[in-house]
C-alpha cells in the first residue's frame, strides 16, 4: 500500500502526514475505490500534525489528526453531495473549498499552490464524469456491423428478381440524373470563446483533456484547443 502511494510525494507533501494517511486508508477505501491524489497542509510556522485532503474516484476524505498525532478523524463526502469546489489563492499556500448540495461549505487552508491547483483539476474532472459520463457505443457498432452484410444480400436478392420479372415487359426508362442542394449550416448554438469567463473556459480545457484521454481526438488537436483557449485566459 506504501508503495502505491509514493507518487504523491513529488509536489511537497509531507512524507510523514502520507504515511500516516496511506496506514489508515488500508481499512477506509471502499471496494472498487482508487485515490486519485492527495494534499497536505502546510502552514508558514511548522506544522507537527497537519490536516489532509485525499481525493478518491468516489468521494472527498478530509483527514484531521488528534490526540497528538495517534488517531485521526476522517470527514468524507460523495461526489454525489458536491454541488461545487474553489480554490482561492493567497500569498501563502491557497485554500480549497466547496460546497456541497445542502449548503454546506468545507474548506482547508494552506495548500501548497501546485497542490491546490491539481486537487480542484481532479475535483472538476469527477463532477465533469457525473454531469456527462462517457458511454461505449462498442456493442451496437459490433451489432450493426454484423447485420449489415446479410442486409445487403437480401436487398440484392430482391432487387434481381425484380428486374428479372419486369424486363421484358416494361420499356426502357431514361436515365434521370437527380441533383440536391447542399444543407445549409445549421448554427451551434455554441458562445464564442472570447465570451466565456475564465472559469468556463478551464471547464472547456478539462472537456477536452477528457475527450483526449478517451480517445476521441488526436493529440495535435488538443494541442490546438489548448492553445486557443489559454489565448483568451
Amino acid at each position: 500500500m506504501k508503495e502505491q502511494f509514493k507518487k504523491f510525494l513529488n509536489e511537497e507533501q509531507d512524507p510523514k502526514a502520507i504515511e500516516k494517511i496511506t496506514s489508515k486508508l488500508n481499512d477506509l477505501l471502499m471496494k472498487g475505490e482508487e485515490v486519485g491524489y492527495i494534499a497536505v497542509q502546510k502552514k508558514p510556522a511548522i506544522t507537527v500534525f497537519p490536516d489532509s485532503i485525499v481525493l478518491t474516484n468516489k468521494r472527498i476524505i478530509i483527514c484531521k489528526p488528534k490526540n497528538l498525532g495517534l488517531s485521526m478523524d476522517f470527514t468524507d463526502y460523495t461526489w454525489d453531495d458536491i454541488a461545487s469546489t474553489f480554490v482561492k489563492e493567497n500569498i501563502l499556500g491557497s485554500e480549497f473549498s466547496f460546497g456541497t448540495k445542502t449548503d454546506l461549505a468545507v474548506s482547508i487552508d494552506y495548500i501548497p499552490k501546485i497542490q491546490a491547483r491539481k486537487i480542484y483539476t481532479y475535483a472538476k474532472e469527477q463532477l465533469d464524469l457525473l454531469k456527462n459520463p462517457v458511454q461505449t457505443a462498442t456493442p451496437i457498432q459490433e451489432i450493426v456491423e454484423e447485420a449489415e452484410p446479410e442486409f445487403e444480400e437480401e436487398i440484392e436478392e430482391v432487387e434481381t428478381e425484380e428486374v428479372t420479372s419486369f424486363a421484358e415487359i416494361l420499356p426502357a426508362a431514361p436515365a434521370v440524373t437527380e441533383t440536391y442542394e447542399p444543407l445549409p449550416t445549421q448554427p451551434t448554438g455554441e458562445r464564442k470563446l472570447s465570451d466565456l469567463s475564465k472559469e468556463e473556459l478551464f471547464d472547456k480545457l478539462q472537456n477536452y483533456k477528457k475527450l483526449l484521454d478517451n480517445g476521441l481526438i488526436m493529440q495535435g488537436e488538443y494541442d490546438a484547443y489548448k492553445k486557443e483557449i489559454l489565448s483568451y485566459m
